[in-house]
């Protein structure tokens, strides 16, 4: 069983070292993402859970002294957190200091990995709406587990259990890894043949996955870092991002 936070642990033990070497040269905290861009010009994001800020008039008490600072100062918001906006500053911070090798990535639509299929199980934690349509289009049995009352209806505690323990493939959205429901989603699954964590938050680093049943990551890569902070400043989401990004995957196995 895995332990609140473990994954959030192992990517800040994992780069750790990395970002002492490297300085915070712009931070963007928009309505739907946050951005942070290295002094090297890499550029990592996260999702930001709006509807969990904290409220008052201290919401970032450190703003204004982070461009110039050690990528230290964020990063150690993985594990000093103390909400879901913090968490995000030191996940952007890890998504911009991980180094993917360019050979083990593939541009292929996530879904073309699972063998969909008239039957199959598929547990959505999340609701990715584009795959939505995709997924029942092959027959699959697709239950979707989501927290956002305003997108769908909420499952009851025991529809989420059986879903968790008895799908053959369960989607994961990476925000489970800002509210802290990452590690209980792992631990409701039963023997799932693939498990893939999704969305632009996710950190393309097959390492910290490996004493859980994830064999997918499938994340981003920025490739425009000045028109990808630019439109999270002005409060973009994934649409507006998507030309300015690479959605990739790894295969861990």
């Amino acid at each position: 069983m895995l332990e609140p936070g473990t994954i959030l642990n192992l990517l800040y033990e994992q780069l750790k070292s990395s970002a002492k070497n490297r300085k915070v040269i712009d931070l963007r905290i928009g309505l739907g993402y946050i951005g942070v861009r290295l002094d090297n010009d890499a550029t990592g994001i996260a999702a930001m859970l709006f509807d969990t800020l904290p409220h008052g008039c201290t919401v970032v008490p450190a703003a204004g002294s982070f461009a110039g600072s050690s990528a230290t100062d964020l990063l150690q918001y993985l594990v000093g957190g103390k909400n879901p906006l913090e968490i995000a500053l030191g996940l952007a911070t890890a998504n911009a200091l991980i180094e993917t090798p360019a050979g083990n990535i593939d541009d292929r639509e996530a879904t073309t990995y699972l063998h969909l299929q008239k039957g199959v199980k598929v547990a959505m934690v999340g609701l990715f709406a584009p795959l939505v349509a995709h997924i029942l289009d092959t027959g699959a049995k697709l239950t979707i587990i989501e927290k956002n009352p305003a997108r769908m209806e909420i499952l009851s505690d025991a529809g989420k259990k059986e879903a968790l323990k008895s799908c053959d493939i369960a989607i994961i959205t990476a925000t489970t890894l800002l509210n802290s429901t990452f590690e209980e989603t792992i631990n409701s699954l039963g023997t799932p043949r693939s498990v893939i964590v999704m969305g632009p938050s996710t950190p393309l680093t097959t390492r910290i996955f490996s004493d859980t049943p994830v064999t997918h990551l499938g994340g981003v890569i920025v490739v425009d870092s000045a028109r990808v902070m630019q439109i999270i400043s002005e409060g973009g989401g994934t649409s507006a991002l998507r030309p300015h990004l690479r959605f990739v995957n790894l295969i861990r196995k």
